[in-house]
């Protein structure tokens, strides 16, 4: 049987503990990158976290700096945090992938430092299956077969019924 790994975990300070309670969620720090849901941003913010929400994915050396002193990260699927953002971190707590995978994570570091590291595999259901249900009329409309023709100076109007 293979041994567990040696977990590295940041022990939370007596000072951040109020006496027989949880962290306290105004004193936990939120990075939301590649612009994260506004109404998912308000709703952390309502529930007293700290959140810093920017529109773009941060390369490694910007990430190194911004996870110094951070318990959550969220993240979409551009940004890429490697080992060595993970090991420039000394509080995360957890890691969103706000999208279907986590092939953008380093999970073997993650994992050793004892971060989990979570995904929403379903959320862009809804938004498939419109895009595939736009394809299907396109198709069945001919839309493709009569912008091209309209671009060659044919017009094709079509009338049934």
């Amino acid at each position: 049987a293979m041994a567990a790994p040696d977990l590295k975990r940041r022990r939370i300070s007596e000072e951040d503990v109020e006496s027989g309670k949880s962290f306290p969620k105004n004193k936990i720090k939120v990075l939301l990158l590649e612009g994260v849901s506004a109404k998912g941003i308000q709703i952390l913010k309502d529930d007293g976290f700290q959140v810093e929400a920017l529109k773009t994915a941060l390369t490694e050396d910007e990430l190194v700096e911004k996870v110094k002193d951070l318990h959550i990260l969220g993240i979409r699927s551009k940004t890429q945090v490697t080992r060595r953002v993970i090991e420039a971190s000394n509080r995360l707590l957890a890691m969103a992938c706000f999208c279907i995978g986590t092939d953008q994570v380093d999970l073997k570091a993650a994992q050793e430092r004892g971060i989990p590291v979570f995904n929403a595999p379903f959320a862009n259901t809804r938004s498939v299956a419109e895009l595939i249900i736009g394809n299907i009329v396109g198709l069945s409309r001919r839309i493709g077969e009569c912008t091209a023709q309209m671009h060659r100076g044919a017009w094709f109007k079509q009338a049934v019924g």
